[in-house]
């Protein structure tokens, strides 16, 4: 079996399964259980759903699932089939764009094992972390990195791409320590009736440190930047662009959102979006 055979599998599989995770939990929503409130131990009162697939799960975490599935649904799944099309035809920018859009599956199915309530979904879920993890490896190590600086355009603007992925990586770090710190001597009120911070464990301790090293690397000219700012930035892009989506729903269905979220938030994806175009235009 050839090692494009075996990639191509990975990708069937995660296609496959995604695409059921993701229809069953945005449309589930017809399959009502009961909504009803608990005490946490930390003595907090939390509002369950009690609706479909995530009835188990709060009334502020839910619409951020259906969120994350919906562009899971519309962007994500599309996303892989297109950019495996090109990786298949040994363009640099489909691999590029294959790499970090499987970064995003692992991503999103990694924070699913972690936070999502308990569900029949859970090996599922798994199964997902397991395959866009080995799929993820498989890609960006299989990509030739050596030299790779020799693929981009001379006016490739790697100053501000280097820039960005410092400023993002910093911005992550403060959102995150900031809640963090603020209750040190407390529960925090985000952490509802789930026992840690999932999300902000990912991204303090993988995604702020791999988004500020690899603007490091791309400044100082290094091969492994021109590697790793375009697989974090395409990554950025879909997930900050799923965070906005979360927001919409969680207006949509009453919950408080911050005005961070509100702005901050669908700005960077915006940003991330721009710089993506800019880095596939660069490729030679």
């Amino acid at each position: 079996m050839t090692t494009k055979t075996i990639n191509n599998v990975l990708i069937l599989l995660i296609i496959i399964l995604s695409l059921i995770a993701s229809i069953y939990g945005f449309f589930s929503n017809y399959i009502v259980f009961e909504n009803k409130t608990i005490q946490t131990v930390n003595g907090e009162i939390v509002t369950l759903y009690g609706k479909g697939l995530y009835y188990n799960d709060s009334v502020s975490m839910v619409p951020q699932a259906r969120a994350q599935d919906l562009v899971t649904l519309i962007i994500g799944i599309p996303l892989l089939v297109i950019s495996l099309v090109f990786s298949n035809r040994n363009s640099l920018k489909g691999k590029l764009l294959l790499t970090g859009t499987v970064g995003y599956f692992l991503y999103t199915y990694t924070s699913y094992s972690f936070l999502v309530t308990y569900n029949k979904f859970f090996l599922l879920y798994v199964a997902l972390m397991s395959l866009s993890l080995f799929c993820f490896i498989f890609n960006i190590t299989s990509t030739e990195f050596k030299n790779i600086e020799n693929h981009f355009k001379t006016n490739f603007p790697k100053k501000y791409i280097g820039i960005f992925t410092i400023i993002v990586g910093v911005f992550i770090c403060f959102l995150w320590l900031g809640l963090i710190i603020s209750s040190m001597d407390k529960i925090p009120s985000v952490l509802e009736h789930y026992t840690t911070l999932v999300i902000q464990a990912l991204d303090l301790g993988i995604i702020a440190p791999v988004s500020i090293f690899s603007g490091i690397l791309l400044l100082s000219n290094k091969s492994l930047g021109y590697l790793l700012s375009p697989v974090i930035i395409i990554k950025g892009a879909t997930l900050v662009l799923a965070v906005s989506m979360m927001a919409i729903f969680m207006i949509i269905s009453g919950v408080n959102v911050s005005i961070i979220e509100i702005i901050m938030f669908p700005l960077i994806a915006l940003l991330c979006i721009i710089n993506v175009f800019i880095i596939i235009k660069n490729v030679k």
